[in-house]
């Protein structure tokens, strides 16, 4: 029997061999991990007091116990998760820091629901140490009472909202049953169930604590650079402007939340090169109409000020059929290759 001693080592030259071997696109086809862990960071602590006891039984067979809910606790946090390359392994100047969007949590970035691996693993693939996060209220960061300490109830997305919204196809029905994807749809429709498993309640009054949170993150981790999807926008380009010095680029995938120029001074971002991914169907649908204006605002904004804001249209582009979840689409190893390469031209990765 071999020694454990003996098993360290050649688990070790596995894993190294592993990291070596060339995948399609010139990628790795797995990774050297020297360190992977996770943290909380933000928050603060709470204290509640004038609640009534009561009696639970936290198992069925155990004898019933008065809970007191008053005392404190600490709320407000979020969850990281981050792999960190070997030197060797490492190609990119700074690490990448996925921000998930609205309803969502850091899973969106992991491996895709028809079980494909995610951008999580294209980018250590590419050479990056990669951070991923659930944010305040969300996944592992954990929830808070309310209305004590959350002020509002959660509210929760239906299939139907998640399957016309991200431009899955442009209509859904519960009764008589109705699925209608679009022709083209990149999105892998037969995991839709699957993918509906990542929803998370969400708040809508929960802004100021999850921007803090960010910010508390990008002070722990960064130099970086931030991958804001949709709702996550609304906290990246807030974070780049408070610490341009500490955030080297922010490549949004479809994001949804923009800074107002004529309400927000934007010279501290033009420091701070920005790329923005559109996928298919946005003009053929109404209420993505309303989302995009605010961010083509700020992008000519930034432009005139001498700013960097760069945009791949995919569709202008030849690539068909992506939708709102570019990352979990069938043609997510095309966009990212992309992303990239936009990243290499910056000098930030090679």
């Amino acid at each position: 029997m071999m020694s454990r001693s003996l098993q360290a080592i050649a688990l070790a030259g596995a894993v190294t061999l592993l990291g070596a071997c060339a995948g399609p696109g010139g990628l790795s086809s797995g990774i050297d991990a020297r360190e992977i862990g996770s943290f909380h960071v933000g928050g603060r602590t709470a204290t509640l007091s004038g609640l009534p006891e009561k009696e639970v039984r936290f198992t069925p067979t155990q004898p019933p116990t008065r809970l007191n809910p008053n005392g404190e606790f600490e709320v407000e946090q979020m969850y990281v998760q981050y792999v960190k390359l070997s030197d060797a392994s490492r190609r990119a100047a700074y690490p990448l820091v996925m921000i998930h969007g609205g309803g969502l949590a850091g899973v969106t970035w992991e491996t895709k629901p028809d079980g494909q691996p995610g951008w999580q693993m294209y980018f250590l693939r590419a050479g990056h140490d990669v951070y991923v996060g659930d944010a305040v209220e969300r996944g592992r960061a954990s929830w808070a009472r309310y209305p004590e300490i959350f002020t509002s109830e959660p509210v929760f997305r239906t299939k139907k909202e998640a399957w016309e919204l991200f431009r899955f196809g442009p209509r859904y029905e519960v009764s008589p049953p109705l699925r209608e994807a679009w022709p083209d749809t990149q999105f892998p429709v037969a995991s839709f169930d699957q993918f509906m498993k990542q929803g998370v309640p969400r708040w809508v009054t929960n802004d100021a604590p999850t921007q803090a949170a960010y910010n508390a993150l990008i002070q722990k981790v960064c130099p970086c650079v931030l991958m804001p999807h949709s709702q996550g926008s609304t906290f990246a380009y807030a974070a780049a402007r408070a610490y341009p010095h500490l955030v080297k680029a922010i490549v949004g995938i479809e994001p949804s939340g923009a800074l107002d120029p004529d309400k927000t001074d934007l010279a501290p971002l033009k420091t701070v090169p920005m790329l923005f991914v559109w996928g298919d169907k946005i003009r053929e649908t109404a209420r993505w109409g309303g989302i995009v204006a605010p961010l083509k605002k700020m992008i000519t904004a930034l432009r005139a000020q001498g700013g960097v804001a760069e945009e791949y249209d995919l569709p202008m582009m030849g690539i068909k059929g992506n939708s709102h979840m570019i990352m979990m689409d069938r043609n997510s190893d095309q966009v990212a290759a992309l992303v990239q390469q936009w990243l290499v031209s910056k000098g930030l990765a090679r």
